[in-house]
């Protein structure tokens, strides 16, 4: 494939827009919750990464493959729409929504300038309608975060998931979008290059493209998630590309991009 033609998106992938039998399958979603407290949330960057990184870390779960406890739920899930959604918790909340079966991953930023550490817990999948009691009542809206300073430029050898510079989207839809894009860099990759990434501790960084950036990355045959429209933005739009570094050296495409905001 040229680096000037777009990426093809398989005609079975549950990231398609379009109607498709995936759409007949029963719905199911994964949930992610994301702790914010009052006096001291996370740092939205280090929120967006962490989030990428769980979806990631349930992928690789033991209990997500084979005869795992959770692998009929991830089936299920991945055979339909691949949904996820974000919500927030905090106090008692938070407390409780570590309880149920799942796993919980930290952030980075632990400068108390930059805002204390992102704490993400993802859930098995659930079906669309069928979310726990202690899930179901937390809320999607309020996850605004703030970043107080740019976020470093991205290590090259590291996978970067690139934000579209044009589509403005809330903390809570930005950290999903980051997921989708790891999910799909997962689902490019071998089983020798998911075990280095799993090694690295999924090392990775989410960044928005600059604008000049983003149309030569959309085009260069990388993975791109095209949103479905439920919430916020219109279906169609893009609004993240996996830049993996084993996935950039199958699309042929060099490593000099910038980061925006």
């Amino acid at each position: 494939m040229s680096s000037e033609e777009p990426r093809e998106i398989r005609p079975d992938s549950p990231f398609r827009h379009e109607t498709s039998s995936r759409d007949a399958a029963p719905q199911f979603v994964l949930p992610l919750v994301v702790r914010i407290e009052k006096t001291s949330p996370p740092v939205r960057t280090d929120a967006l990464e962490t989030a990428a990184r769980a979806v990631l870390e349930i992928l690789a779960d033991e209990r997500s493959t084979g005869d795992g406890e959770w692998a009929r739920a991830v089936r299920d899930w991945q055979d339909a729409r691949i949904r996820k959604v974000v919500r927030r918790a905090r106090g008692a909340e938070w407390r409780k929504a570590g309880t149920l079966p799942g796993i919980t991953v930290t952030g980075t930023a632990v400068d108390t300038q930059a805002g204390t550490a992102a704490e993400v817990r993802v859930f098995p999948p659930v079906p669309l309608d069928g979310w726990p009691k202690e899930l179901a009542k937390l809320q999607v809206s309020g996850t605004e975060l703030e970043e107080p300073q740019p976020p470093a430029a991205p290590d090259p050898a590291h996978p970067v998931l690139w934000l579209s510079p044009e589509v403005e989207m809330s903390a809570g839809k930005a950290m999903a979008q980051a997921g989708h894009g790891a999910q799909l860099a997962w689902f490019e990759l071998s089983e020798a290059q998911r075990e280095a990434w799993r090694e690295s501790g999924f090392a990775l960084s989410v960044r928005t493209a600059e604008p000049a950036d983003w149309r030569a990355l959309t085009a260069s045959g990388l993975p791109v998630v095209r949103d479905a429209g439920f919430t916020e933005i219109a279906p169609g739009s893009c609004t993240v590309v996996a830049d993996h570094p084993s996935l950039r050296e199958r699309a042929g495409r060099s490593t000099g991009l910038r980061a925006g905001r």
